[in-house]
Formats: C-alpha cells, sequence, structure tokens
C-alpha cells in the first residue's frame, strides 16, 4: 500500500478504537458529557470541526478515487485474451482490481465510521443532558408526594382535632340561663 493509504487504514484503526471507547458499558453518558464540555476541548471546537470537514472532504476524495479505479480495472478485467503473456496481464488487471476494492473499502468505511463517531458524540451528550432532567424530575416528584403525603395526614390531624375540640367544647360550654329561672 502506498504512504497514503497506510494513513487512511491508519485513521480506520484509530476509528474502530474511538469507538470501542465511546462503547465500554463502564464510562457513563455523564462522564462523556463532562470529557465533551471540557474547557480544552471547547477552547479546540472550532478549530476541530474545521479538521472534521476537511478531513471529511479528503476522505470523499480519496473515496471517489477507490471507485474510479475500481471502474477502471473493471473495465480492463472484462478483456478475455488467450495465452501467456495475456495471463499474465489478466493477473495484473486482478491484482489492480484486488487493491482498488481494498482502497474503497477502507476509504468507505472510514468514511462512514467518522460520521457514526459524530452521531454517538451527539447521542452521548443528549442522553447526558436526558440523564440529568431524568433524575431532576425524579427528585421533585419525590418532593411533591412527601409534601402531598404530609399535607393530606396533617389535613386529618386538622380534621380529628375540629372533631375532638367541638365534641369537648360543646361539653364545656354552659346552659344559657334564661331570665325566668
Amino acid at each position: 500500500m502506498s504512504l497514503h493509504w497506510n494513513l487512511i487504514a491508519g485513521f480506520l484503526y484509530l476509528e474502530i478504537g474511538v469507538i470501542a471507547l465511546l462503547l465500554f458499558p463502564f464510562i457513563s453518558p455523564r462522564i462523556w458529557s463532562k470529557f465533551f464540555k471540557s474547557k480544552f476541548l471547547k477552547g479546540l471546537e472550532n478549530q476541530l470541526v474545521y479538521y472534521f470537514y476537511v478531513l471529511l472532504a479528503i476522505l470523499v476524495l480519496f473515496f471517489l478515487d477507490a471507485i474510479r479505479e475500481m471502474i477502471k480495472y473493471n473495465d480492463e478485467n472484462t478483456m478475455e485474451g488467450h495465452g501467456k503473456a495475456h495471463m499474465d496481464i489478466q493477473m495484473q488487471n486482478h491484482l489492480r482490481l484486488f487493491r482498488s476494492q481494498r482502497n474503497f473499502y477502507i476509504s468507505g468505511f472510514s468514511l462512514f465510521l467518522c460520521l457514526v463517531i459524530r452521531r454517538m458524540v451527539g447521542l452521548l451528550s443528549q442522553n447526558s443532558i436526558l440523564e440529568a432532567e431524568k433524575s431532576a424530575a425524579m427528585k421533585q416528584a419525590t418532593s411533591a408526594s412527601r409534601a402531598a403525603e404530609q399535607i393530606m395526614s396533617g389535613e386529618s390531624v386538622d380534621s380529628e382535632l375540629k372533631k375532638s375540640w367541638n365534641q369537648h367544647s360543646t361539653s364545656w360550654r354552659r346552659p344559657k340561663r334564661t331570665l325566668k329561672e
């Protein structure tokens, strides 16, 4: 492989490693969100977006080049020849077609995984936000249910006190005397 295809293959392996790291179950989305929102990455965000699009454009160019070479060697592959000289040419064409297909898969998967990583980072950040909202809503719901229970128990105590007060107050009242007595 030439140098640029080795670099693209290395980038593909790096992307596979990043995806494996993002999929580790013991690293929570909250930790990833803190990492993605760190001061270091916030400072590099504008530059990283620029480099991402440049890298994406380069991968698209290599992907299109691999498609072009596949078509070129596939068309030459249709020539059928007889004899030993034609066999060597046909073997070389098959080898070139194999290399162009290999380059097609390397650049295609690298391009695909670049988009997958971008989507996974967005989903992990969104998941972290949703988990924070969920925990806040659960805390609010539990405090509201506790307050409702206190109010309900307080009303029953108040109503019992009022009933007992009414009963005691009637027994404590003096009967009204009339003037005739």
